[in-house]
């Protein structure tokens, strides 16, 4: 990494923020694919990178979500923010919520589309930190990222993403370009078992993203090996419960605990788990219950959270009872 805490305008970096809000929405279920969106003036209107849609008419969720991913479109991106919170501004909130849960400290978010405004920036970081969110959270929406074309109303329009013409093992994930931006471009691929994020800001053209993009890829591909620790939804231990009906909790993680070191250092990963102590019925699944803390040698590389991995029910007065009179001695 080099400057990843330093703020930079994200140009259309930021429609994955804009994808992952309406990914979410989607998996709620208070969105579908086939939902018809009335394209508003101010949609029809903006400027810069468009998918063409007409003013007053109505397009599909699906169609739109493909023509922000796939072809950038300002006209996509602002539609689809009005339909789902009301007004882009409102959308724009949204957006600084999910971007602070995933711990983007840097970044705040003024509209869907990336167009420059000086309250609206990001990191290197922060972007690797939604991207990889995406990635995981939605597998089956991101195939959209690696598609190379689109056609709408009689236009096709290629992804601008050009690695996904050079290396095959790269599936994604979004370009950017204003004059203050400078071309940005988030690629990520997968070769193996292994998955990597590159994150190139503020580059003099297409060919120079592209070019810094896939040689960090290969450098990470190069020296760097991904481990998985623990399986996703697995025990790794079994807590002692109070005052429940169970006396004891199995805990894991929610999802798979992977760490990616440099290659050959194996052997100085170190794990521990950091638990609530005196855990009291009711807990209910999927309760937050300490941290799993990966460390490499003294340096800590991961902390993931562990969870209950079934609910345990308020026990008895009489198990409440007894186990009182264990926890008082």
């Amino acid at each position: 990494a080099k400057d990843a805490e330093q703020r930079l305008e994200p140009a259309s970096l930021t429609k994955i923020m804009t994808t992952y809000v309406v990914f979410r929405e989607l998996r709620s279920g208070s969105l579908k694919e086939s939902d018809e969106v009335l394209v508003s003036e101010k949609a029809w209107k903006t400027p810069g990178s468009r998918m063409f849609i007409e003013v007053n008419k109505r397009v599909s969720v699906g169609d739109l979500l493909r023509g922000m991913v796939i072809q950038s479109g300002n006209d996509a991106s602002v539609a689809l923010a009005e339909h789902v919170a009301g007004s882009e501004e409102a959308f724009a909130n949204l957006m600084n919520d999910h971007a602070h849960r995933l711990g983007m400290k840097d970044t705040h978010f003024t509209n869907a589309t990336g167009l420059p405004d000086p309250e609206h920036y990001t990191t290197a970081r922060d972007m690797a930190a939604v991207t990889a969110a995406l990635i995981l959270e939605f597998p089956d929406y991101y195939v959209w990222d690696g598609t190379k074309e689109f056609e709408y109303n009689g236009i096709k329009q290629q992804n601008r993403n050009r690695l996904l013409w050079r290396d095959p093992t790269v599936d994604g994930v979004k370009t950017g370009y204003t004059q203050n931006a400078g071309y940005c471009l988030v690629a990520s691929a997968k070769r193996e078992d292994m998955r990597l994020i590159s994150v190139v800001m503020g580059t003099s053209g297409p060919e120079a993203r592209a070019q810094a993009s896939l040689e960090l890829l290969n450098y990470g591909f190069r020296f760097y090996e991904s481990h998985r620790l623990y399986a996703a939804e697995t025990p790794v231990e079994n807590l002692r419960v109070w005052m429940g009906d169970e006396q004891e909790l199995p805990v894991g993680p929610a999802q798979d605990v992977v760490a990616t070191i440099p290659r050959g250092r194996y052997g100085q990963l170190s794990a521990r788990l950091e638990k609530t102590p005196e855990l009291k019925a009711p807990i209910a699944k999927g309760a937050r219950i300490g941290d799993i803390v990966v460390n490499l040698e003294d340096q800590e590389l991961l902390r993931v959270p562990l969870v209950a991995l079934q609910e345990v029910a308020q026990g008895s007065l009489w198990q409440r009872a007894w186990d009182g009179v264990l926890l008082w001695f």
